[in-house]
Formats: structure tokens, sequence, C-alpha cells
């Protein structure tokens, strides 16, 4: 379900951005534009969705437009021209008052400076908002200590922002946008002042809490391994315009212009890839309680292969069975598949990136089996498909 909808958005700062407007639709660079009319285009004819619980970073190099888009989405920033649709609501149709509620009820803002107040607790600054909206005392405080463990600050609430370090900061910061409960979070360049450890345990953090919250986020950032982590989809900007849209690997494997085959040339494709794009389907698999020792040796000859999955009628994955296994049972004249088959297997979800499925491989003779939550066999991994999809897509 599409949650947030632009269409052709354009953002022009300037004394006539009507004639700017004029010459951008006429096919003109946003250099001659600039040159002839004084004006700034910082957003170009940009359109894209954003669904429901999806996390979309926008992306691109310092002056791309993202910080400007993400501030026309809420109208911080009054569009030039286009429309922008939250849950169906023309954001730009609404009057002063509208907008100021509309803001408050659905979206929270976590900016790239922490803005917290200095000389108030920390519980305060993460009450702020409902405190502004009328919340009643005891309710916000409540909704406070609630946002500050949520983010790992239980306990933190009453120390001042000077007693904290600069990651916890930022978790005040997202905190006092989380206590709002709004439907959408714009994170512009939130954890780009952090120092890189702190950062990442801080993408970590809002990875977590997308988990539970489901949130729909639009995050900024210039910085591609930050988006290639956090993103479920990426917009690249250029000049103000969109480049490309697409997932971690539609960017990766397939860039639509030269200027992203540039941009994301640098990535290590191992921590891209998931096992999910890795894995194919099982040649055949053992059911446990109808299939015996002949059935499983058939199966295996007709495939090539020596090993083979079990799996309950309901497809989850049960255990494996190996061919000298299953031949020595089925010579001792057994017919439980079980006697022979090993649970303790290695197991894989289909998210995990292709760089930690080397170690797992490393030492076992057998392919490795992806899952879902439920326990039932999605695909498999064996050695030589991992490394034929890493080259493919130009790794090493």
């Amino acid at each position: 379900m599409e949650k947030i909808v632009l269409k052709n958005v354009v953002k022009i700062f300037g004394d006539s951005p009507k004639k700017a407007l004029h010459m951008l639709q006429e096919g003109d660079s946003i250099a001659e534009i600039s040159k002839k009319t004084g004006n700034v285009v910082g957003v170009a004819d940009v359109s894209f969705s954003v669904n429901e619980g999806e996390i979309v970073v926008v992306m691109g190099l310092s002056g791309s437009g993202k910080s400007t888009l993400v501030r026309c989405i809420n109208r911080l920033f009054e569009p030039t021209s286009g429309g922008i649709y939250v849950d169906g609501q023309d954001v730009c149709a609404l009057g002063t008052k509208e907008l100021r509620e509309f803001r408050r009820r659905k979206f929270g803002m976590v900016f790239q400076h922490f803005a917290l107040f200095p000389h108030r607790k920390v519980v305060d600054n993460v009450e702020f908002g409902l405190e502004i909206q009328g919340v009643d005392k005891d309710q916000r405080r409540e909704k406070a200590e609630k946002s500050l463990e949520m983010v790992g600050l239980k306990g933190w609430g009453e120390k001042y922002p000077g007693e904290l370090s600069g990651g916890m900061q930022q978790r005040v910061g997202l905190a006092r946008a989380l206590a709002l409960d709004p439907d959408i979070l714009l994170m512009d360049e939130a954890f780009s002042a952090l120092d890189p450890l702190i950062r990442r345990d801080m993408q970590d953090e809002l990875i977590n809490l997308q988990h539970t919250m489901q949130k729909t986020i639009v995050f900024i950032s210039h910085d591609l391994d930050e988006a290639l982590k956090l993103g479920d989809r990426l917009v690249i900007l250029k000049d103000g315009a969109v480049e490309q849209i697409g997932t971690s690997e539609e960017i990766l494997t397939k860039p639509a212009t030269e200027y992203v085959r540039k941009f994301v040339e640098e990535v290590d494709i191992t921590k891209v890839l998931t096992a999910e794009t890795i894995m194919k389907k099982s040649e055949d698999v053992a059911y446990l309680g109808s299939d015996g020792p002949q059935t499983a040796l058939r199966k295996m000859k007709k495939n090539a292969i020596s090993s083979l999955f079990v799996v309950n009628r309901d497809h989850t994955l049960a255990g494996i069975l190996f061919v000298d296994d299953v031949r020595r049972l089925a010579d001792q004249g057994e017919t439980d598949l079980e006697k022979a088959m090993r649970k303790d297997i290695k197991t894989v979800s289909a998210d995990t990136p292709a760089h930690e499925l080397f170690p797992i491989m490393q030492d076992i003779s057998y392919p490795v089996a992806v899952v879902n939550e439920q326990n039932k066999l999605k695909g498999v991994i064996v050695k030589g498909l991992l490394f034929s999809a890493i080259a493919e897509r130009g790794g090493e």
C-alpha cells in the first residue's frame, strides 16, 4: 500500500520561480536556469512512492537536492509545482492550521544535528513535541520514558544532553520523534555527524526498531554503504532529478546511468547479495513419515546428488540425509528414514548477506538450507552457486 506519493515535484529557490519552472519544463539545464534567472533548482521533477512500512533511502552527493526533497514532503519547503500525497491526502492543498495538525499526526523528523535543549533534561527533551501538543503531563512522561527505553536509554531521562555522548544524544533525538508515534519518520542525514562505530550502532538500532515499529521511513544519506544497509529501496538523485530507483541489488547490478555506475563501483557486492538472491530450488526432498530409504535413494540417483533434505508435510525442515547412511539403513531392512537423518544442520535466513555465507559453508560438505521464520525450506545454496553469483555481478 502506497503511503507517500510524489508526482512531478519541483522546488525552485529565487525571485522568479515561474520563469525558471518554464525553462525547466522546456528542457533547460539547471546551470542554464541559474545563469539566466539567478534561481536555483533544488528539486527537478521528482516522482516516486513509498510503501507503508518501507524504508526508502534518498541519496546523492552534496547539492543533489535530497534534503530539499525531504522538506517538501512535509512542506517545510513549499513545492513550486507537483503533488505530494500522504494516505491519499493532498498535502499541498492543506491550509496553515490543517497542515500544522497534519504534521503533528503524521510526521516525526530526525535531523543530522541533535537540536536538543541543553537546559532541559533528556526526558523533558523527549516530551517536548507532546508538550507542544498539549498532552497531559503524566501521559507525556509515560510516552517519553517508553520511547527512551525503545532506543536503549532507559534510566537516562534525568541526565542533561551535555552528559551524553554524541551517539546517545542522537538516540534522544530519535526517541523524541518516536514519542509522537508518527506514521512516518523523515530522517535527514540523521547519523552522519557520528563517528563510524557509533554510526553503525545507530544503523543497527534503527533496523531493530523497524522490525517492531514498522514505520514508513524516508531516510536521507550521502553514504552508499549506509543506504545499502538500511534501504528497502534507494532513490539516487543528481542535480535535483532522479537518476535511478530500485533495490540495492538492482542499483548495483543494473545501474541505469553512467553516474550511478560510478557512484556504486567501489561497493563490496558480497555485502549486498543475500541468500535469497543466490539460492536455487532444491532438486528434490524426502518427506518424513511417507518416504522410505529406497525412495530417498532413487531421488538422489535421479538428481545426481549425495545428500537430500528432509521435510515434514508442511514443508518445515526436519533434517538431511546422506547417501551412505541411507544405503546402510536400506541394507538393514529398516524403513524409518528418521534413523538415518541428521538434524544438526546449518541453516540461514533469506536475508543473510553473502559475505556471511562463506564461513558457514567453509566447513560443511552439504548445501546450506535457506529457511523462513517458520523453518520452511525456501531454497538451497551450494558453494559453486555462491561463487558464480558473485562473479556474475562483478565481485571477486
